[in-house]
């Protein structure tokens, strides 16, 4: 109970701690939108490659003294449309060309840094992410991000919905099935690019398919399974914040671990697909 209120009156007192509470909600319900669509698409590999695929991107823009939302974005998309190129004017299978393209990227990250110690650039802030140290302009930027996502769901929610469920539909009735993966591509790259201060590269991905699975295995509506993720998403900031302030651990990987916690509760304890609960109604069944 100690922890609890010094943790409120933290809170209150450290506009830092405001902005790690802040920045953690708004990346739980970005990525908890956006991650129903990945897994009812089957992409979550594709969400890895360009969560790692931005690597290089951000470390030039360091080196280069710019937003590191401009490289980091270019890259995901370049990496992105060089996954599709591959894919489709080779033998490679789509899961090859991905893990062929996001390996070379984040490797090329990786040497960049170690070209480069001497320019800022952290490797451990740009892998796992460092929540606590958000700044007042990032925040804004998140916020920013967030609209813009959140407004091209909202717009073009129809079309992909049609072009998840049934793309064969979708392309006999003129959708451009081509152009919307692409912008779903875009939309990935962005909330990459939001989420890395808060939980890094590495662990990005994570928060793109932990609450949408979670809330995936609850309901079979995709509005409900949206709500249910971006919730679990929130969840999941605001109490790894709490234990990464209170016991001084690793803020992305604390988030992180909340989010998968409450995956294997539901994964037991779910009403209709739990497993705890599946067994129990077999056995009084029998």
């Amino acid at each position: 109970m100690g922890n609890f209120v010094f943790f409120f009156e933290s809170l209150f007192q450290y506009q830092y701690l405001q902005n790690a509470m802040i920045a953690g909600i708004l990346i739980g319900i970005i990525c908890g939108v956006v991650g129903c669509f990945i897994i009812l698409r089957g992409m979550a590999l594709m969400g890895d490659a360009i969560s790692h695929a931005v690597l290089p991107g951000v470390v030039l823009s360091y080196m280069f003294g710019i937003s590191f939302f401009i490289g980091a974005v270019v890259t995901g998309v370049i990496t992105a449309l060089a996954i599709g190129y591959v894919s489709q004017n080779s033998k490679i299978k789509h899961d090859s060309s991905i893990g062929i393209m996001f390996t070379g990227a984040f490797a090329l990250g990786i040497v960049l840094i170690t070209l480069n110690r001497g320019t800022g650039v952290h490797l451990w802030d740009i892998l796992f992410g460092n929540v606590l140290a958000v700044s007042r302009a990032h925040l804004w930027m998140t916020v920013g991000i967030g609209v813009v996502v959140l407004a091209l769901i909202f717009i073009f929610y129809k079309q992909l919905v049609l072009s998840t469920f049934d793309p064969t539909m979708a392309q006999a009735i003129g959708l451009p099935i081509k152009w919307i993966n692409y912008t779903f591509m875009l939309v990935l790259s962005l909330v990459t690019v939001a989420s890395l201060q808060s939980v890094g590269i590495i662990l990005v991905v994570a928060m793109l398919i932990t609450p949408g699975s979670t809330a995936y295995l609850l309901t079979d509506r995709l509005p409900v399974m949206m709500v249910l993720s971006a919730a679990f998403g929130s969840v999941s900031a605001i109490i790894g914040v709490y234990y990464s302030f209170i016991y001084d651990v690793a803020t992305g990987a604390s988030i992180v671990l909340v989010a998968s916690i409450l995956f294997a509760l539901v994964f037991l304890f779910a009403p209709k697909n739990g497993v705890v609960i599946r067994s129990i109604r077999s056995k009084l069944a029998d």
